[in-house]
């Protein structure tokens, strides 16, 4: 590990100035991080402690939640209303890690965690243009079945790692930063970036950006809403596919409809092709067949993921069937 100096923020303007050098990164829960630095996949002159700031949880004016990004992973999970108005967030954090993990674990960090691509962390013997841009990727020729099959580049296939990420995709969520610029918000789709030519880029946030909040929006409906995880086992994997979906019924027909997908691509993906061909549908499985296969029809698999499409289709069956009837709602988040 390289060596360097260690800073703990007394707030987030103290935070802002001091993170905006070069070299400096910020520190929430450090699980993701200090992996990365031990196996000098990154690198860091000092670190800024911000895992003491913006640590509540509060209601909106409008009925929505406004989250502090150092928020620990298991209090998010846990708090009452995130349970029973909010319960695909829950789930996907549960199903994230460890309790060990969450414990640690901010919202921010989360939000910012890295790929866990193994050509990424194989420092010694993988081209990797995320971690060396340039260098070529390694992963396309290698074994891609965690990889990406929608919005990938030549540069790279890596997906993006977070489950409780794929939940704040569906709902909408509002990311609130600060800057040398000061503060502006932006839409949480609009926070990570797919991989173009500069997969070493993960997020649009300019140098010395701090993540403060997330906010969620008051969305009745997503108290009908769950997240499923597939994975290779059932515990300490990432997802091959997942599902975060909220649903609204009149009578037999879709209302309204919330998905979005994970382990499909460098971010998380919401699935806006679904969402628009089942509003006002009526509900069965050939229906939702057929939007998937909207979404999916510029999937471009490689040799060892060419599963995911129809496995992400089979999950989204599954998921919105259930919460027709009722069976993954409200507060059984735990």
């Amino acid at each position: 590990m390289t060596p360097f100096s260690y800073a703990r923020a007394g707030d987030v303007a103290e935070a802002v100035r001091t993170g905006g050098g070069a070299g400096v990164a910020y520190l929430g829960g450090g699980t993701n991080l200090v992996d990365l630095l031990r196996e000098t996949v990154a690198s860091a002159g000092q670190l800024v402690d911000v895992s003491g700031l913006s640590t509540g949880i509060e209601e909106t004016a409008d009925g929505g939640l406004r989250i502090g990004a150092g928020v620990r992973n298991t209090a998010l999970a846990e708090h009452p209303a995130v349970r029973a108005r909010y319960p695909m967030l829950a789930r996907a954090i549960l199903a994230g890690a460890s309790a060990q993990i969450r414990n640690m674990a901010t919202v921010g960090g989360n939000m910012l965690q890295r790929t866990r691509c193994t050509y990424f962390y194989d420092t010694a013997g993988s081209r990797c243009n995320k971690r060396q841009p340039g260098s070529g990727c390694d992963a396309r020729g290698g074994f891609t079945r965690i990889h990406a099959v929608l919005g990938a580049s030549e540069a790279c296939v890596a997906t993006h790692p977070s489950d409780m990420c794929v939940a704040l995709a569906a709902l909408d969520a509002t990311v609130h930063v600060e800057g040398a610029e000061g503060a502006r918000t932006l839409p949480f789709a609009g926070l990570h970036r797919l991989p173009g030519d500069r997969p070493d880029l993960d997020t649009v946030l300019a140098p010395g950006e701090l993540i403060t909040e997330i906010e969620l929006p008051p969305l009745p409906f997503a108290a009908r809403s769950t997240y499923r995880k597939v994975r290779d086992r059932a515990s300490y994997a990432f997802a091959l596919i997942s599902v975060a979906a909220a649903l609204e019924m009149e009578g037999d027909r879709i209302a309204d409809v919330r998905v979005a997908f994970g382990g499909v691509a460098h971010k998380p993906w919401r699935a806006s092709r679904i969402e628009d061909a089942l509003r006002g549908a009526t509900l069965t499985d050939e229906a939702i067949r057929e939007a998937a296969a909207r979404e999916f029809v510029d999937a471009q698999p490689l040799r060892d993921n060419a599963f995911k499409p129809a496995l992400a289709t089979r999950t989204l069956v599954a998921v919105l069937g259930e919460l027709a009837k009722g069976e993954t709602a409200g507060g059984e988040a735990a």
